[in-house]
């Protein structure tokens, strides 16, 4: 695989990082798909807002070829910032390069560097691709139990 660089998404990714959200939204989750007006809007809000959150792009050779989004909350418990690792996604032609390995180094990096409490994540039950790599980068099951609702 050529050269990869990972760094923060910018105004001129809007259309490749859309797509490649529609792949992770559609393609990978199976979920409906989304407003591109109201996604492409979340995309420039994480970009104009850095204080809510950020996503960081791989990108090879000019394309987009994966994406991580951070968004930012508070721990009480710790009187500091803490992010969710909300997504990560690497494009199907992109995988086995260590393209996600890179994505969640650059994300630990970024809340170690602005001294953030932690970073916290979900996956699904079923997603053994995905807890491979967060037990291979030193993640561990949390004690807590999560919850939602809709």
């Amino acid at each position: 695989m050529a050269e990869l660089s990972i760094r923060k998404a910018n105004e001129t990714d809007i259309p490749q990082l859309y797509d490649l959200m529609v792949q992770y939204i559609v393609g990978f989750y199976q979920k409906p798909q989304p407003n591109e007006g109201n996604l492409k809007d979340l995309i420039r809000h994480l970009i104009a807002h850095t204080e809510t959150g950020l996503q960081f792009v791989a990108e090879k050779e000019g394309e987009l070829v994966g994406f991580a989004t951070l968004y930012f909350t508070f721990s009480t418990l710790q009187v500091k910032k803490a992010a969710i690792l909300n997504d990560l996604f690497v494009a199907a032609e992109a995988r086995g390069y260590k393209v996600g390995e890179q994505l969640f180094e650059t994300c630990l990096s970024y809340i170690r560097e602005n001294d953030f409490a932690y970073m916290t994540w979900e996956t699904a039950r079923d997603n053994l691709v995905a807890q491979g790599l967060y037990n291979k980068m030193g993640g561990k099951q949390s004690e807590w139990i999560v919850y939602e609702i809709e």
